[in-house]
C-alpha cells in the first residue's frame, strides 16, 4: 500500500453461549504483490465442527489467493470441496466473505451466503453494486469498488443479524439496522478494531449477554496517515536534552510526554511551567499535567503500564474497551490516541536512569521501563500501526 493512505483492519467475535470455540473465523493474508486478502468464514451451527470448518475455509481461501491463484478460481475450488448439510436442505457447511484489496486500493468482494457487507463513504451508506454469478452450482455475489481515504467496509456473520430477536424482542434489528448503527457510530478517528468492537458489544447486549449464535464483525478502513509521538524518559546525556527535545517537538502530529522528570526537561526547553495535576477520578492512575506546547503530559511508568494492559486486552477480546474509551485519565487518553486516532507512532525513549525508580521491590526500574516500551510497541504493531523506536 502506498503513502496515500493506511489500510486498517480489525475484527472481534463472541461465541455462542456455552461454547468454548467460535464457529466463525477470520484469516488475513498479504500477497507478494502488496495486496491484502481478508476472509470471514462462518461454519454452520456452533461448536467444534463449525470452528474446524470455518478455520479450514478461511485458511484455504487466503492461502490460495496468497499463492497467486485467481480469486474466482479460489472461490470455485472451495465451493466444490465444501461438504453439504443433508439434514438442513443441502446447504453448505460454511459460508464466507472475501475482501481483496490490491496495492492501488481496488477492492473485490465475494460473498457467499453471509449478510451483505456495509460500505460507508463520506459518512454515508453506499450500496455496493453486486453481480450475481454461479460458481460450481452456487450463487455468489461479487462487487468491485475503490477504497478512498475515509471509506469503511464492515463484514459480519449472520449472528449479528439475529441478535436481539429472542432475548430483547428487538425484531427491527436487521441488516439495515446494523448499517444505520454503523453509520451513526462512524468517525474517521476511530480504528477498524473499535468499529468491530462497538458493533459486537451492541450485539452482545441485544443477546442479553447470552449469544444465540457465534457473532463476528470484520472491518477494514482506508485512513489518512496520522502520527502520534511519545517521549518517555530524558536522554542519557544531559547535554543532549536540547537537541533531542527540539527534534521531538518538531515531529508532525500529536505529542505526548510521559514521566515527571521528562515533563520537567520539556518544560525547561519550552521555557514553560508545568501546571497540574488534573485528577481524573481514577485513584489508580496518576493525574495529568499541562505544558504549553505539548498536547498531553502524564506520569510515566504507572500510566504506561496501564496503557500496556489496555493494549494487550484490545488486541484480544477488547473487554476493557469501554473502560478507556469513556474515561479521561492519562492512561485512557493515551490509549485513545495510540489505539484509535494514530496510524503511525514514534517513540522517543531516553536511557537516563531515574534514581527514584530503582526500587525493584515495587516493580520499577530501568529494565521495567524498557520492557514496557518493547511490549507496548509490539502490541501496537499487532494492531497494524507503523511503529518507530528511537533511543537516546
Amino acid at each position: 500500500m502506498n503513502e496515500e493512505g493506511r489500510i486498517d483492519y480489525g475484527y472481534l467475535s463472541i461465541n455462542h453461549a456455552g461454547e468454548e470455540l467460535c464457529g466463525d473465523h477470520v484469516q488475513v493474508a498479504r500477497g507478494d504483490d502488496g495486496s491484502l486478502t481478508l476472509v470471514l468464514a462462518d461454519g454452520i451451527g456452533s461448536g467444534v465442527v463449525a470452528s474446524i470448518l470455518s478455520t479450514l475455509t478461511s485458511a484455504m481461501l487466503s492461502r490460495m489467493v496468497q499463492g497467486g491463484i485467481p480469486l474466482e478460481e479460489c472461490v470455485s475450488s472451495l465451493i466444490e470441496t465444501l461438504p453439504l448439510a443433508r439434514d438442513r436442505g443441502n446447504v453448505a457447511y460454511c459460508t464466507f466473505t472475501i475482501c481483496k484489496i490490491d496495492r492501488d486500493y481496488l477492492t473485490t468482494i465475494y460473498n457467499f451466503d453471509n449478510p451483505d457487507p456495509v460500505f460507508i463513504k463520506n459518512g454515508q451508506i453506499m450500496d455496493l453494486h453486486y453481480k450475481e454469478m454461479e460458481l460450481s452450482g452456487k450463487r455468489i455475489h461479487k462487487a468491485v469498488t475503490y477504497l478512498e481515504v475515509g471509506d469503511q467496509l464492515s463484514m459480519f456473520s449472520d449472528g449479528a443479524v439475529y441478535a436481539g430477536n429472542e432475548k430483547t424482542l428487538n425484531f427491527l434489528w436487521d441488516r439495515d439496522a446494523i448499517a444505520a448503527y454503523l453509520k451513526a457510530n462512524y468517525s474517521k478517528w476511530i480504528s477498524a478494531k473499535s468499529v468491530a468492537t462497538i458493533l459486537i458489544d451492541h450485539c452482545a447486549s441485544l443477546y442479553d449477554g447470552k449469544p444465540g449464535d457465534d457473532t463476528t464483525c470484520l472491518t477494514v478502513k482506508r485512513r489518512e496517515p496520522y502520527q502520534a509521538n511519545i517521549l518517555f524518559g530524558p536522554p542519557t546525556k544531559k547535554e543532549d536534552d536540547e537537541a533531542v527535545i527540539g527534534g521531538f517537538l518538531e515531529l508532525p502530529g500529536f505529542h505526548i510526554v510521559s514521566g515527571g522528570t521528562t515533563c520537567q526537561v520539556v518544560a525547561n526547553h519550552l521555557h514553560s511551567e508545568i501546571k497540574g495535576g488534573y485528577e481524573s477520578g481514577d485513584p489508580d492512575i496518576p493525574p495529568i499535567s499541562d505544558i504549553k506546547g505539548v498536547d498531553l503530559a502524564t506520569e510515566g511508568i504507572v500510566t504506561l503500564s496501564k496503557v500496556l494492559a489496555y493494549a494487550n486486552d484490545y488486541i484480544g477480546s477488547a473487554h476493557e474497551y469501554a473502560s478507556w474509551n469513556l474515561k479521561d485519565d492519562g492512561a485512557s487518553l493515551i490509549a485513545k490516541i495510540l489505539f484509535d486516532n494514530a496510524t503511525d507512532i514514534v517513540f522517543y525513549v531516553g536511557y537516563a536512569v531515574n534514581p527514584a525508580h530503582q526500587d525493584e521491590e515495587f516493580g520499577f526500574g530501568f529494565k521495567r521501563k524498557m520492557k514496557i516500551v518493547d511490549e507496548l510497541a509490539s502490541a501496537l504493531k499487532k494492531m497494524g500501526k507503523v511503529v518507530t523506536l528511537k533511543y537516546f
